[in-house]
């Protein structure tokens, strides 16, 4: 292109720039998945919505798919990626984390709780009530969320005393609403606060709006096919790649440093796996579902 060209076209070529910009934007946010609804928090970390959590559809056994995964930073980069004992299968990170807790040394204790899988649950929910967004209400979207707010579903359907009713969270006519309420309390996300409403039924218990909403819910099953796991190989070449920044395999625990990701992650779920004694890959907290939502964003930036 010769200059005087370069200066004719110099207003033109504002547009063409606009669209690659964009291009790269979306690119950046395909992580985004626009099924799935999250409650949205004020500055102080606060939110509230009521949801109604969605019956199993037909084919499938349960109302939730169960997943691990792992999301840690090393010097070659994040790894963020589905665990295969999903599956019932090896994998990789826990095998690694299995080699570290076993060797004794506290400092290895450490890098493996720092890599522990994280378990998170997804179900289908209707949104009753979200005030932060108010046009999602009446739409069903697919909800993730981690083993506290599974514990107060199964709390629901077991209760710990005599004179509370079982009910069933999942069920049109005889189920409830969850009122979740999200805090920040001493820097954590906590849903304490977050409870079932007394039973009711869904649009009224309408069988005819209730099928209907029940033909839009989304099926689970794709979260935990095989074909969307990566096979242990390609797991164990992204973790060696993580590890050493692609030159080679981890052989000891002096050879990895701790990441500020690590002690981050750690502050955020103090209050989950603490204990020294537990072993390398137990799940829970309250920020589980929070957690790899981050790390999905940051590997996209």
């Amino acid at each position: 292109m010769s200059f005087s060209n370069m200066k004719r076209n110099s207003q033109s070529n504002i547009e063409k720039l606009t669209k690659e910009v964009s291009k790269i934007t979306k690119g950046k946010e395909s992580y985004k998945d626009d099924r799935f609804w999250r409650p949205e928090q004020d500055k102080a970390g606060n939110g509230y919505a009521v949801i109604r959590f969605l019956p199993t559809l037909e084919g499938e056994d349960v109302p939730w798919a169960r997943l691990f995964s792992h999301g840690f930073k090393g010097p070659g980069g994040w790894y963020i990626e589905n665990s295969r004992t999903t599956l019932g299968d090896k994998d990789p990170v826990s095998e690694m984390n299995t080699q570290l807790w076993n060797s004794g040394l506290e400092s290895d204790k450490e890098i493996a709780r720092a890599r522990k899988r994280r378990l998170n649950y997804i179900s289908n929910i209707m949104i009753i009530s979200d005030p932060a967004n108010p046009q999602n209400e009446g739409k069903v979207f697919l909800y993730k969320y981690g083993k506290k707010i599974f514990d107060k579903i199964n709390e629901a359907m077991q209760p710990e005393f005599a004179d509370e009713e079982a009910i069933n969270p999942f069920d049109f006519w005889a189920g409830a609403n969850f009122r979740l309420k999200v805090r920040k309390v001493a820097g954590f996300v906590n849903y304490d606060k977050s409870e079932f409403e007394s039973a009711s039924a869904v649009l009224e218990g309408d069988d005819a709006k209730l099928e209907e909403l029940w033909k839009t819910q989304y099926p689970l099953k794709e979260f935990t096919d095989a074909s969307n796991f990566k096979s242990y190989e390609l797991l164990k070449k992204r973790l060696d790649s993580v590890l050493m920044g692609g030159g080679g395999i981890m052989k000891s625990a002096e050879e990895v440093e701790t990441t500020s990701f690590g002690s981050s992650f750690k502050k955020e779920n103090s209050n989950t796996d603490s204990n020294s004694d537990s072993s390398p890959d137990t799940t829970g907290g309250d920020t589980e579902d929070d957690a790899l939502s981050y790390f999905e964003k940051l590997a996209n930036e």
